[in-house]
């Protein structure tokens, strides 16, 4: 991968000889003298000072040397990573989330995952945000997919993606050919929304409290796949992000409209791992996919 003059610099500075370098090398010295002073005609300086003892680096040596020691020694650590990614047949991979994620997009990175490391296993739980977050933070999870508001002091977000909260409903539903929706707008139509472990404190109770708006009925279930039967049925319009309605969205059975609150256009969805403890090889390739596939869904 890497131009085998970062070799032979090395070796030449180590050995203070292109000979002794060579017969380190196993290769002509010929051969090492003329990948240097090609190297020098390309950079317009001298790397060497050469004399009958041997060679020593210049000032401008010095500073190339340092490059190729620096870049060989990070070269080393992708072996390494990549060694260790070769290894992952016995890996096993904890992933906290909530339960838009694992509806359909986390099933999706999956696939793509096991393709390639079909050995790996995981053992995958449903929470509330502020449980993904202590999960992480407390080493019961290696990663967290949730909502990003108040980060634990324990815990990073090595990726964010907007994911706003809107209106789902059908495609042949009176509000769908909105460009936005107040609270005002949805107020006379059944509403099917998440339960909030926290009880009423909810970014979606305020908007609502502070618009002074009840809707005429609302079905709160801690199951989304009741929400989908419930608003593809035709029984009331969901108050959710789009990650837990992917296909019906992509394929036009289900619009998203956004709501006019800007709390809810503003959150935003995390990969969630340890401030404290690095990832494992496995978990670090994992979080690098569901980091990339976020990165690719339309979400606002």
């Amino acid at each position: 991968m890497h131009s085998i003059f970062l070799r032979y610099l090395d070796e030449t500075a180590r050995q203070g000889s292109i000979r002794k370098a060579a017969a380190v090398l196993n290769v002509f010295s010929t051969a090492v003298n003329r990948k240097i002073i090609s190297v020098e005609e390309q950079l317009g300086v001298k790397l060497l000072s050469r004399t009958a003892e041997g060679v020593e680096l210049t000032a401008a040596g010095r500073i190339v040397l340092e490059h190729c020691r620096r870049t060989l020694m990070e070269y080393r650590q992708v072996q390494l990573r990549l060694g260790d990614i070769r290894d992952l047949r016995a890996a096993h991979i904890g992933i906290a989330t909530i339960d838009s994620v694992s509806m359909e997009f986390l099933p999706r990175v999956l696939d793509l995952f096991q393709e390639e490391h079909p050995e790996t296993s995981f053992t995958i739980n449903h929470c509330q945000p502020e449980e993904v977050m202590s999960a992480v933070a407390a080493g019961e999870a290696d990663i967290g997919v949730s909502f990003v508001l108040d980060l634990h002091p324990d815990v990073r977000a090595v990726a964010r993606r907007g994911a706003a909260i809107g209106i789902i409903l059908r495609a042949d539903h009176p509000l769908v050919e909105r460009s936005s929706l107040s609270v005002h707008d949805i107020a006379d139509y059944t509403l099917v929304r998440t339960t909030d472990a926290r009880g009423r404190h909810s970014i979606i109770d305020q908007v609502v409290t502070d618009s002074m708006v009840q809707s005429q009925a609302t079905l709160f279930t801690n199951s989304l796949p009741l929400a989908r039967k419930m608003i593809l049925a035709g029984r009331g319009i969901g108050l959710y992000t789009r990650l837990g309605f992917l296909s019906e969205l992509e394929s036009g059975i289900l619009r998203f409209v956004p709501l006019d609150a800007q709390q809810l256009n503003d959150l935003r969805i995390g990969v969630l791992v340890s401030a404290r403890r690095p990832l494992e090889p496995a978990s670090a390739v994992m979080c690098d996919m569901i980091a990339d596939r976020l990165k690719r869904l339309n979400l606002g």
